[in-house]
């Protein structure tokens, strides 16, 4: 599958996606936001991707946005708007609400610079694994706009909302080490270490899992985090264990697993999904403060 601005190579069940512009770090722009929103409508399309490690080209991971057109690349106004999917919103928080709504486990494996929206993008994934060689900013207040791509909602609940203010207040970029510390990462990699951890991890998930359960589980973790009580996870638990017990998936886990063999899982998230899924209602997008 061809792409202008990322690579997509699948093998084996593990789908790497790279982000492919080294000359400019990797730098986000309007094609890469579309490259990445239909590589990702394909791999959600495709039973044989059953994981996803997200990397960059050369050097960096993602220097943040493109800055090309200078003074102005944060003036809406000024932008060329006609042959945009999404003119009137923020194209970050696009992929990210995209990622966030994927049926497959999503890693990323931060080889180099992750700044701006280079690592916001990373946030609604699964998994982060840093290179050494990382460093990573919110530099949003020292470009003097704000967080973007759907930041404020993810980075506080993947490290609690002192450390997301300090790293967004000041916007100081800072070193791996500190990212680990700070829990926005699972592990640090020396730099040629750093893609075979994260495909490792994919080729677990790609081995030993059920796809549908890898599917509705997902969704399950980070849908739940917003809802008030726990009643309404009982209720997804309850319907989601009926349905994947009608699957042959659930009786080949138990008679895999009493034979001591891998198993062989055949339900697909395309065709198998419970007839509840998405039990979730999608908010639409509109002004601040309209969501009564």
């Amino acid at each position: 599958m061809k792409f202008e601005t990322i690579l997509y190579n699948l093998e084996a069940g593990v789908l790497t996606i790279t982000l492919n512009r080294p000359e400019r770090l990797n730098a986000f722009n309007t094609q890469m936001r579309d490259d990445l929103l239909d590589a990702l409508d394909a791999a959600d399309d495709d039973d044989n991707v059953r994981a996803i490690v997200f990397t960059g080209a050369g050097r960096g991971y993602c220097a943040g946005a493109d800055l090309a057109n200078g003074a102005d690349t944060f003036n809406h106004a000024k932008r060329d708007k006609t042959q945009q999917r999404f003119p009137d919103r923020d194209g970050g928080g696009t992929l990210t609400l995209r990622l966030f709504e994927c049926r497959k486990p999503l890693i990323a494996a931060i080889n180099g610079p992750a700044v701006g929206i280079g690592i916001t993008m990373t946030l609604p994934m699964d998994l982060r694994l840093i290179s050494t060689s990382a460093k990573v900013g919110f530099v949003f207040t020292r470009r003097a706009i704000v967080p973007e791509a759907a930041s404020s909602w993810f980075l506080p609940r993947l490290v609690g909302p002192q450390q997301a203010l300090e790293w967004m207040l000041s916007g100081r970029v800072f070193s791996a080490e500190e990212a680990l510390k700070g829990g926005l990462v699972r592990s640090l990699h020396e730099p040629q270490e750093l893609l075979p951890a994260a495909h490792a991890i994919a080729r677990d998930f790609a081995d030993n899992t059920a796809p549908v359960s890898v599917a509705m589980t997902r969704q399950m973790i980070w849908k739940m985090m917003t809802e008030s009580h726990p009643m309404a996870a009982h209720r997804v638990d309850t319907a989601g264990v009926r349905h994947c017990g009608t699957l042959d998936d659930a009786r080949e886990g138990v008679q895999s697993f009493l034979e001591k063999r891998a198993p062989q899982f055949s339900a697909r998230p395309s065709t198998d999904m419970p007839a509840f899924y998405p039990w979730w209602q999608q908010p639409e997008f509109g002004p601040p403060g309209n969501d009564d």
